[in-house]
């Protein structure tokens, strides 16, 4: 159940105090905010319960409240909460009279409830509405792959959906025909649909379209339809029927039937992208933290691929990618692994691909060959300097329950290959490597030529080597006699020079932030390997 004022009131920890709008208190909360501006509308996105002291505004004006309580109510704010005994001893009349006539429900807060209280009560009850929502989404989500995989097929599926949503639910063959519902007096309720199906059947693949009940007789129950099918070509529909619009969880169980029914609907190569899809939410799952929901979701469908211990690769292709590098390097992990009998979960995405492969196996091989095939092509073509076709970027072993960590190892490599204009980096060598080949980005540099500027303009005068005496104190770590004699001069004079480095950049050098800023801005104009 969504969070409402009702809850908040009744939250004995909070003692709110109900003063307006009593008959609105069942009105769904989205958030609580705290504003003191005399108008907080441009900042409100509707469905909050806005808290205030009126530190900016004049409570006791009844105009004035008018207006600002009108505004609010435009604005989709759901209540209005008032701090007592901050700047006002007691909430004014004028406010509430303003509410009352408005309708906004006013609440008084006493002094002892700090607003924070009142967030955090709101901030724990969505959390807990949306775990909820998404605990019951995911044991739809096995409940409803278990159906799939029983002998009745699509009818033990459907069962299963009517059930959950509380509902009804139907599946057409491709030429429009009921083939499956449930309960049974649903084939009636979905042969009335032939219409509204064909319709659908009409529009490319993927599609939707909701519809309502044709009279009172049918319940005014409210109807989606969703197209079976990869491709454009529509391979059959799901029709679902509730009497209220779909929740979180009812949309994931809505989601899993459509990617279910679609493995049992489409065939060769339309099958392997269903798969796709229930691949998606298996990786999605994984990174949502939720190894034991990937497992029971994935069931045997990829083997005891995370049960032990497998790598993590993303790919993405370049804007132009006119060898076809990302399908070629998906095809070949799914190649490798069938051809070694091995599990393999591939998810393309637009512009991109993930692929969980066992560590050392087949797939993640052919991956890096792959990639290595695509950087050997660019370098024979005269490419090189420009763009590379593709980055890849490839995690360190992992297990189901780190996976999260994986996908942001393999996005790091990802970002360095791109960076530094490579096809392939594994998380091994950025975890070995160095940080200063990082200083070679132009945005780092840009940042070092700014912070010594003032040295090398001062310098360019004759007046000084400063840059230079700055380079030689910090690498002897402020040691004033061994600097001085690989400059070759006298430690009073590196001194001198050191105050003026400071009084030219304003800043300290017994900081040990500003030393290494300027140690890494050295190194970074002057080259990595300065």
């Amino acid at each position: 159940m969504p969070l409402t004022l009702a809850s908040l009131v009744n939250h004995s920890a909070l003692k709110l105090t109900v003063l307006a709008g009593e008959d609105r208190l069942d009105t769904p909360v989205r958030w609580a905010h705290v504003s003191e501006l005399a108008d907080p509308v441009p900042w409100m996105d509707g469905g909050e319960l806005l808290l205030i002291t009126a530190m900016k505004i004049d409570a006791a004006d009844g105009e004035a409240m008018r207006r600002y309580v009108r505004r609010l109510v435009r604005a989709g704010v759901v209540g209005l909460g008032f701090a007592v005994g901050v700047n006002y001893e007691q909430v004014p009349d004028a406010l509430i009279g303003a509410a009352a006539d408005e309708g906004l429900p006013l609440l008084e807060v006493p002094r002892r409830t700090p607003f924070l209280a009142i967030t955090k009560a709101v901030s724990a009850a969505i959390a807990a509405d949306q775990y909820r929502a998404v605990t019951a989404g995911f044991e739809a989500q096995r409940e409803l792959t278990r159906a799939a995989l029983a002998p009745e097929g699509p009818a033990a599926l459907l069962a299963r959906l009517a059930a959950h949503l509380g509902g009804w639910a139907a599946l057409y063959d491709a030429s429009g025909a009921v083939v499956a519902a449930a309960p049974d007096w649903a084939a009636r309720r979905a042969g009335r649909l032939s219409a509204d199906v064909e319709r659908l059947r009409s529009r490319p693949a993927p599609a939707s379209a909701v519809v309502g009940a044709e009279d009172d007789e049918e319940g005014g129950d409210r109807v989606e339809l969703q197209s079976l099918g990869s491709g454009r070509r529509t391979r059959g529909v799901l029709a679902v029927g509730t009497d209220e619009p779909l929740g979180t969880a009812e949309r994931y169980a809505v989601h899993s039937a459509i990617a279910l029914l679609t493995l049992t609907t489409e065939r060769s190569r339309a099958l392997q992208d269903a798969e796709q899809r229930l691949g998606a939410a298996v990786l999605g799952m994984l990174l949502a933290g939720e190894p034991e929901h990937a497992r029971a979701v994935a069931g045997e469908l990829y083997g005891g691929l995370l049960e032990g211990p497998f790598r993590m690769l993303v790919a993405v292709a370049a804007e132009t990618d006119p060898h076809g590098e990302l399908s070629a390097l998906a095809d070949a992990a799914e190649t490798a692994a069938s051809r070694a009998a091995e599990p393999v979960l591939v998810v393309p995405e637009s512009g991109r691909v993930v692929v969980l492969a066992v560590d050392g196996g087949a797939a993640v091989t052919a991956c890096t060959d792959r990639a290595r095939e695509a950087e050997a092509r660019r370098a024979s073509g005269g490419e090189r300097g420009g763009p590379a076709p593709m980055s890849v970027g490839l995690s360190a072993p992992t297990t189901a329950e780190a996976a999260g960590a994986a996908f942001h190892q393999a996005e790091q490599a990802l970002s360095v290959a791109r960076r530094r204009g490579r096809v392939l980096v594994g998380h091994e060598e950025v975890a070995a490597g160095s940080v200063l080949p990082l200083l070679a980005d132009d945005a780092v540099r840009a940042f070092a030529d700014g912070m010594l500027r003032a040295l090398y303009e001062h310098d360019a005068t004759g007046r000084g080597d400063l840059v230079a005496s700055l380079r030689a104190w910090l690498a002897r770590h402020g040691q004033w006699d061994a600097a001085a004699a690989d400059l070759g001069v006298h430690r009073h004079t590196l001194r001198y020079r050191m105050r003026r480095v400071e009084e030219i950049l304003g800043r300290s050098l017994d900081d040990p932030d500003a030393r290494m800023e300027l140690w890494l801005a050295l190194k970074a104009t002057s080259g990595p390997s300065a």
